[in-house]
């Protein structure tokens, strides 16, 4: 299960809104750091292949998810690893070259944002290159105004092209109760702050 499968794993309130909590969200959160680096639309990748020149270069990911890079023609980079998009350019390559020896690094993470909207400080969209959760994000967004309803905070995730809304009881986490609330955001994600 991944990072974002996480938030998703709850149980449902009395309004039908999923409700973080259980083994598997705070499997997740205990080790943030287990989970290889997935590429992104917006990502830039620099693959090089060791002793081609033409070969070498940075690679924007399309909006779509999609690459293209020489030899290796078009392929869907977004939702892999570094490491399995590496083992592809390299099948692909073998077509045309012995045993290639290629590094795919990222270069620059466009792709992960995450969005704050509504009674906060600062709205807007925040790029992230760890782990993020909804304090963090809530703190990146310079906190909340005075008027906020901090029980009512909700965060809109999009998965297999659905929309589904977490709640996030800010009083609760605050005081230490239900930290399993406190989700790791997955790039798209948007904290709304009613």
């Amino acid at each position: 299960m991944g990072l974002a499968a996480a938030g998703l794993a709850h149980g449902k309130d009395s309004a039908g809104l999923p409700q973080p909590g259980g083994a598997k969200s705070d499997a997740v959160a205990a080790s943030p750091n287990s989970a290889e680096y997935e590429v992104q639309p917006g990502d830039i990748l620099t693959i090089t292949v060791w002793k081609e020149q033409d070969l070498t270069g940075d690679v924007l990911v399309r909006p779509d998810g999609g690459l293209s890079f020489p030899l290796v023609g078009d392929l869907i980079a977004s939702g892999k690893t570094v490491t399995a998009l590496r083992k592809e350019v390299v099948q692909r390559l073998q077509r045309y070259l012995p045993n290639p020896v290629v590094t795919v690094a990222v270069k620059q993470i466009g792709g992960n944002a995450i969005y704050v909207v509504g009674k906060v400080q600062r709205p807007g969209e925040f790029p992230f290159t760890r782990a993020l959760d909804v304090m963090q994000a809530l703190s990146l967004a310079g906190g909340t105004t005075p008027y906020a309803a901090l029980n009512s905070i909700v965060i809109l995730r999009r998965e297999n092209g659905r929309q589904e809304a977490i709640r996030f009881r800010y009083s609760e986490v605050a005081h230490g109760k239900d930290l399993s609330q406190n989700i790791l955001l997955q790039s798209g994600d948007t904290v709304v702050v009613p």
